[in-house]
């Protein structure tokens, strides 16, 4: 089935066509100027124009969203504008484009592409997913089932909230060293260790694509894998999640 995948982050919007049988992307990816202004008014008039003058689109719409989403809903906003708190995101994409639209937390969409067409492909137990880029979005997967809608970014270790301490955000901010980002990470990983005792991570975002200076520096004992989509994967998994539209359990 082809569906129109879009992703929508602080960078602007990208979208392209994706094949969700084959998990493949099929067109040429089109995009926004990073979103200054991150308002739904402004988000849903750049998401008409990809949808409608740069796709010239009709049919079904998958959106991987930066804040975790429940039946369409937007239930907090870290990382976009509060007005989204409580709004019906997929009614007003749908609205606005004129097309299905289904909407899913972005990291929740990365995830499901890596578990069926990526690193994760047949794991069984617990499977962490994090994208480590401005923040560190989670995703986790009981054998290969979604558990939607985590933030494990969000929580505090001695004091700091883990996105603060080891994202590729405060990796630049702060100028630091691979290995010592590393260390960073490493400490993240320990704690969730800990916490929920995982039988796979797979790391992505910025991180997937430093992995030959960053993973020879993190020694934990679980087993870790660099995330195989990249960039592409909220794309995919926020298609996949609109081809399976009705289907409330995702995703094995």
């Amino acid at each position: 089935m082809e569906v129109l995948g879009l992703d929508i982050g602080s960078y602007g919007i990208k979208g392209c066509i994706v094949d969700t049988e084959k998990g493949e992307i099929i067109s040429e990816y089109k995009s926004t100027p990073p979103l200054e202004d991150s308002t739904p008014h402004k988000v849903l008039a750049k998401v008409y124009h990809l949808v409608h003058k740069e796709f010239e689109w009709d049919g079904p719409v998958g959106c991987a969203f930066p804040a975790p989403v429940n039946n369409g809903i937007v239930l907090s906003a870290k990382r976009i504008d509060d007005s989204w708190v409580d709004a019906n995101a997929e009614q007003l994409l749908s609205d606005i484009t004129d097309n299905i639209v289904t909407v899913i937390n972005d990291t929740d969409a990365t995830g499901l592409a890596e578990m069926r067409f990526g690193a994760g492909i047949n794991q069984n137990g617990l499977t962490i997913v994090l994208t480590v880029g401005t923040g560190i979005g989670s995703s986790l997967f009981m054998d290969g089932n979604l558990i939607p809608n985590t933030e494990l970014g969000l929580l505090e270790i001695d004091g700091t909230i883990v996105e603060n301490h080891a994202s590729n955000k405060i990796r630049k901010e702060e100028n630091l060293r691979k290995k010592i980002w590393a260390k960073r990470l490493e400490l993240v990983l320990e704690h969730f260790e800990k916490v929920f005792h995982p039988d796979l991570f797979i790391l992505g975002g910025q991180l997937s694509k430093k992995t030959q200076k960053t993973f020879p520096y993190i020694k934990i004992n679980t087993t870790f894998k660099p995330a195989e989509y990249q960039n592409e994967a909220s794309i995919i998994g926020a298609a996949m999640v609109a081809s399976n539209k009705g289907n409330e359990v995702f995703y094995r």
